[in-house]
């Protein structure tokens, strides 16, 4: 069977846009990205977005689909995608997904998202319920749901918690059924051929690339990016507003960070994040199916 779905994935700064530019135009495919931050319109410096002439260079989807106040989630990213692996490979034409956003990523690999719909109204209710009784609250509540216990649910985990009693409530199933029902999913885009490819460097190497990567960020305008982005509403969006550079940048702006401090503090929050991705790329995405040292 033809290779459908090519995904490229890596650290942070390991080199993933030029790779993948290189790979889809040697086969003429079309790029998919699995960036969660790509996806807002004005965050351009600190994402290290593709630049208009790379994107000008291949076709590319799920960039500046959204503006930084407005939320998007894994729901909406697996809905979108599909959509255009659909219209992609319908015209003729591979894949290539690429990104190092964990749960965005696994959404090509395993099932990520259950078929519940979760409405305002019960979301308002487990959100009044948390913020007047806190976890233990939450946990009463969900235990009333699923008197036959709550399967591996991580209980100290508020978010998870809190996200376990909305799809109790809004199904009316207890926690173990929707999990039994969750592991029970086919595997996402079954039908399709699938290549995974990870990409690394010696981590000497990548951590110069993550210094001089931020180091960039600053000279390029970064500083001034989130400023527009304030305007903008960034704030009023949790995930956009705690991305790493534009957190940091924040603090600055709010004077909790001083300008001498403000690189040192994205370096070292990137290298924190190159570590936990190692860590999730061992753990959920097992052995890929090719394995490329860059820099070697």
């Amino acid at each position: 069977m033809t290779v459908a779905l090519h995904i490229i994935t890596g650290p942070t700064a390991v080199g993933k846009t030029d790779y993948a530019l290189e790979y889809a135009e040697a086969r003429g495919a079309e790029i998919l990205s699995c960036d969660a931050s790509l996806v807002y319109r004005g965050m351009d410096i600190g994402t290290a977005k593709p630049s208009p002439d790379e994107l000008a260079r291949v076709p590319h989807h799920l960039i500046d689909v959204c503006e930084v106040d407005e939320p998007y989630d894994i729901v909406r990213f697996d809905r979108e995608a599909h959509a255009v692996v659909e219209d992609v490979l319908g015209r003729g034409k591979p894949v290539v997904v690429t990104g190092g956003s964990g749960f965005y990523l696994k959404s090509f690999l395993a099932p990520v998202i259950d078929e519940v719909e979760v409405s305002n109204a019960v979301r308002e209710e487990v959100a009044a319920l948390y913020e007047t009784g806190g976890l233990p609250a939450l946990l009463e509540a969900l235990q009333l749901c699923s008197p036959d216990g709550l399967g591996h649910l991580d209980t100290r985990n508020p978010r998870r918690v809190l996200r376990a009693l909305e799809r109790c409530r809004a199904s009316g199933r207890s926690l173990p059924e929707l999990q039994r029902a969750f592991a029970a999913r086919p595997l996402p885009y079954g039908e399709l051929s699938k290549k995974l490819i990870l990409l690394d460097r010696d981590p000497e190497d990548l951590r110069e690339r993550v210094a001089r990567r931020a180091a960039c960020m600053l000279s390029d305008g970064l500083i001034e990016e989130v400023r527009h982005l304030r305007e903008a509403g960034i704030e009023r969006n949790p995930s956009a507003a705690s991305a790493i550079g534009y957190r940091e940048t924040l603090a600055y702006l709010d004077g909790r960070l001083s300008r001498e401090a403000l690189l040192p503090a994205i370096v070292q929050n990137t290298q924190h994040l190159v570590k936990k991705q190692r860590t999730w790329f061992r753990s959920q995405i097992g052995e890929p199916d090719e394995r490329v040292q860059l820099g070697a």
